[in-house]
């Protein structure tokens, strides 16, 4: 993105000093131009100019177009991830930046990413609100506790680059820096060799589930008293409202912190919060986990 913001950026500083030195150097050359030279020279009365009225409407009219065309283009880029993203979690707490790559990856204040993949940041934030920032990237978003925001950046050249939270969030808030680790891909797939033990972010959510019986409840042969998971992600539910609603990461999440805000048709609500009982990075395992049931065929039941 950073080619695209830098454009837009010089385009809309070239356009404010045009027009800065354009009319700094009319009102000059009109206030010698027609200076009053006698105590008897009087101007001309002007009783309109329909001209002069077209041509400073349409003129500021066409530039504010291109301007909203060209800003609109950038931000639906920048709001659009491509289709094939590499995911990595990211929780913001005072005063850190937690990162869990899928595997099972973690990192705190630093994130290794290879070279020309595209990246998507799936974050949340612990506490209060940040705003995760990436200069180098011009790319940055909101971290807000409760839900989950997401943006995405392609890097293309190898090297560090610094990260900052850019909204004031504590005493501590100038010390919530850290810095993107930018690969080689043979390098980076070394270093991700080296990841975690206890393996990937849906393996650990698997165990999750089990520990807290939620599959007593969701059973794979729709037998059980909750929806059945296998091949729900990413697929679009009837609540009991007569609404629809995509299943997707923060639908996972509500479901299981506040199950009763959004029931799907045909069951009760009888499942128990999880709030407090789960802290942010087991929800991220329980979602990629129920993200790791997409493709898995649901069952066949007589």
């Amino acid at each position: 993105m950073a080619p695209r913001v830098d454009a837009l950026y010089f385009f809309l500083v070239g356009l404010a000093v045009f027009f800065s030195l354009l009319i700094a150097g009319l009102i000059v050359f009109y206030a010698v131009r027609y200076k009053r030279r006698g105590k008897d020279d009087i101007g001309v009365a002007i009783h309109g100019g329909l001209a002069l009225e077209l041509t400073w409407t349409i003129v500021p009219l066409l530039i504010t177009m291109v301007i909203f065309v060209w800003g609109a283009s950038v931000f639906f880029a920048m709001a659009s991830p491509p289709a094939e993203t590499m995911n990595v979690y990211v929780v913001g707490k005072q005063w850190m930046w937690k990162f869990q790559h899928l595997d099972g990856q973690r990192e705190i204040n630093e994130l290794h990413v290879p070279i020309g993949r595209p990246v998507k940041l799936i974050m949340t934030s612990e506490d209060v609100i940040h705003d995760l920032f990436f200069p180098a990237f011009r790319v940055k978003a909101d971290v807000l506790p409760g839900r989950y925001t997401t943006i995405w950046f392609q890097p293309t050249k190898p090297g560090r680059y610094q990260l900052f939270c850019a909204e004031y969030c504590g005493t501590k808030h100038s010390g919530m820096i850290g810095q993107v680790v930018v690969m080689d891909p043979t390098e980076y797939q070394t270093w991700l060799s080296g990841g975690a033990p206890e393996g990937s972010l849906a393996e650990g959510g698997a165990k999750l589930f089990a520990s807290l019986a939620c599959n007593t409840c969701h059973r794979p042969d729709a037998q059980g008293r909750g929806p059945v998971l296998e091949g729900l992600f990413g697929k679009t539910v009837t609540l009991q409202s007569g609404e629809t609603v995509a299943v997707d990461e923060a639908y996972v999440r509500e479901s299981i912190l506040t199950p009763s805000a959004k029931i799907a048709a045909g069951f009760q609500p009888i499942m128990p919060t999880f709030q407090g009982l789960v802290t942010e990075e087991q929800l991220l395992e329980l979602i990629e986990y129920v993200k790791a049931l997409q493709n898995v065929p649901q069952v066949q039941t007589r």
